[in-house]
């Protein structure tokens, strides 16, 4: 295991993630059966990134990037919509561990993100109020793709796939600049926060962002 007595850099951070994403699709991956370890499950935690993904059952974050016990800080919720306590969460994680990179990871195929386009295409929302008030922070961000002539119903997809990249986008520019803790630590260089999209028919993750200069030149 490698040392986390000083946190890795953002593009170590993310080189370790797109290693163990390469592992999972090679079916060479190991974390998936690790069995309990009392040193690891009371051992301070230095997890070297924070996600922030779907609560979809096809995306369990640690098995899609091969890691173990204490790797990664994971915030999943329904969408990955930002919303107070989700910006709590991670600032609780980049402040206390010194994790330095965040990446918000959508997935193919979302159905909260369907959910929320066939809301606008028809004017009929989920009758659940704490449904809506999921579908309500991810529709500003993919509205604008409502054009006359898209539907959500469209046998390509490509509606679905533009938003579901739209909504990712929108969470982590909120993450950049809508908490001033996680601001500071972007505009130090001491933290990076990227997109990235999980496809479920390969198994691959796409970052949709390059790390900034201020991140990777900074320790």
């Amino acid at each position: 295991m490698p040392d986390l007595t000083e946190p890795p850099s953002p593009g170590a951070a993310l080189q370790r993630l797109q290693e163990g994403n390469r592992r999972f699709r090679d079916l060479a991956a190991s974390s998936a059966g690790s069995p309990w370890s009392q040193k690891l499950a009371t051992q301070a935690q230095r997890p070297f990134a924070i996600v922030l993904g779907c609560s979809d059952s096809r995306t369990p974050v640690e098995i899609v990037f091969d890691q173990g016990f204490g790797d990664l800080f994971v915030v999943r919720v329904a969408g990955n919509i930002v919303a107070p306590s989700i910006v709590g969460s991670i600032e609780f994680a980049a402040s206390q561990f010194g994790s330095r990179l965040v990446v918000v990871m959508g997935h193919t195929q979302c159905g909260a993100v369907a959910a929320t386009l066939k809301a606008l295409e028809t004017g009929a929302g989920p009758e659940s109020r704490n449904i809506r008030s999921i579908t309500d922070r991810i529709a500003p961000h993919v509205e604008g793709l409502m054009v006359p002539s898209a539907s959500v119903d469209d046998p390509s997809g490509r509606l679905l796939r533009e938003a579901i990249r739209a909504n990712v986008r929108a969470a982590a520019d909120h993450l950049r600049h809508g908490s001033r803790t996680l601001e500071e630590l972007v505009l130090e260089g001491k933290l990076a926060v990227i997109g990235a999209e999980y496809e479920l028919d390969t198994g691959q993750v796409h970052f949709l962002d390059t790390l900034p200069a201020a991140a990777t030149s900074a320790r």
